[in-house]
């Protein structure tokens, strides 16, 4: 096991920097039980460790990180229970905290894919950097999941409502989208990283100012697509600011009609898809997540992926994961099969503790020497 978490993240000990490399390219680095322990003792440490100024985070190969391995997470459950799964979701959301409450500079370049968990070891970091190669989404609705790893925070501090069709259509972003809306913090193009690196582990120093000074060197403004969706905002605020989803439908059923726009129409087909269950409930996620801190936010969505893990209002997670990820037929069947059909009681049982033995809220760890850095809240 041990060698195993050692081989899945690199450390590069580099002056006063230290670059951590996700290791399983085969997988996209998704990030694995081991890797989970492995980054959260090393962010610990690097804390306590006076010699550490800042943390790079990067992944190898063609992805920064595509999201949580879910299908070990499925497996595990099958052979152990659910509260095999539940173990990894504490350790991963203890790390995302960890990670938006850090007293040094966290540095992810986003220089790929980075999808599902991928966000939640990155976004609550101080610096993301994205780069012409990025491809960001968050697609748990077409598993049967929800935006977890924080993604309530984070998601619902885009401008207008862009975070809700994010979190509940799984849309992908390139790297100018993700400047755009504040999911990253810089664009650099990836012939510049390797010199950038050089420059942030020359720097032994921890002030964010200096840091950020270093990577506007190296910052291009790129140019947003003709296409890109985020000329819709005008758009999006109308339909995704709705209460609920079946108005979020109607409204864009009704832009349809008046203007022939195959993005629309598209965006219905893919919540049509989606499972019901985990459109309800990721909806009502974002929407409280908006008037909580980061800490509550991954407290509440702990409750709700036990819930998910249980099976007992929905057993659609399993099902999409063997759709999507197992037998890849990419054909669920969702159970409820339609929206009305998940009620408002069934949707308050995921935001529930669960009722079952000596299972405990999440405890996250006291910091009370670091608050949340208001450069965060403001870029998210």
């Amino acid at each position: 096991m041990a060698s195993s978490q050692h081989d899945q993240v690199l450390v590069d000990v580099n002056s006063s920097a230290r670059i951590l490399t996700l290791n399983r390219p085969k997988q996209l680095n998704a990030l694995s039980f081991q890797m989970v322990s492995r980054l959260l003792e090393l962010f610990l440490a690097y804390e306590e460790d006076p010699n550490v100024k800042l943390v790079i985070l990067k992944g190898k190969g063609r992805a920064f990180c595509a999201g949580g391995d879910v299908a070990a997470v499925v497996h595990d459950i099958r052979a152990g229970g659910w509260r095999t799964g539940a173990n990894f979701f504490m350790k991963e959301y203890t790390l995302n905290y960890l990670m938006a409450t850090y007293s040094k500079p966290q540095v992810s370049i986003l220089n790929g894919i980075v999808m599902g968990g991928g966000n939640g070891a990155s976004m609550h970091g101080r610096f993301r950097i994205a780069t012409e190669n990025s491809l960001f989404a968050m697609p748990e609705t077409d598993l049967g999941l929800f935006p977890d790893v924080g993604a309530s925070y984070f998601l619902s501090r885009l401008p207008g409502f862009f975070g809700e069709y994010l979190g509940l259509t799984g849309a992908r972003l390139d790297g100018a989208e993700m400047l755009a809306c504040g999911l990253a913090t810089h664009f650099v193009p990836s012939a510049k990283l390797p010199m950038l690196e050089a420059a942030l582990c020359a720097v032994n120093s921890s002030d964010p100012a200096t840091i950020s000074s270093i990577i506007g060197q190296y910052f291009e403004q790129p140019s947003l697509k003709e296409q890109s969706v985020y000329h819709r905002l005008a758009v999006i605020d109308r339909c995704f600011s709705q209460k609920t989803i079946e108005e979020i439908l109607s409204a864009l059923e009704r832009e349809a009609v008046d203007q022939r726009d195959g993005w629309i129409s598209a965006t219905i087909q893919t919540l049509k898809k989606a499972s019901p269950t985990s459109l309800k409930i990721s909806l009502r996620s974002i929407r409280v997540g908006r008037l909580e801190g980061v800490g509550p936010c991954l407290v509440r969505e702990y409750r709700m992926v036990c819930q998910v893990m249980r099976g007992e209002f929905s057993k659609d997670f399993f099902e999409g994961c063997r759709a999507i990820l197992l037998d890849k037929d990419k054909n669920p069947k969702w159970e409820p099969s339609k929206l009305e059909l998940v009620t408002d009681t069934t949707v308050d049982g995921y935001f529930s503790k669960v009722n079952n033995g000596d299972w405990e809220d999440l405890k996250l760890p006291v910091r009370t020497k670091f608050t949340l850095s208001p450069y965060v809240i403001a870029k998210l």
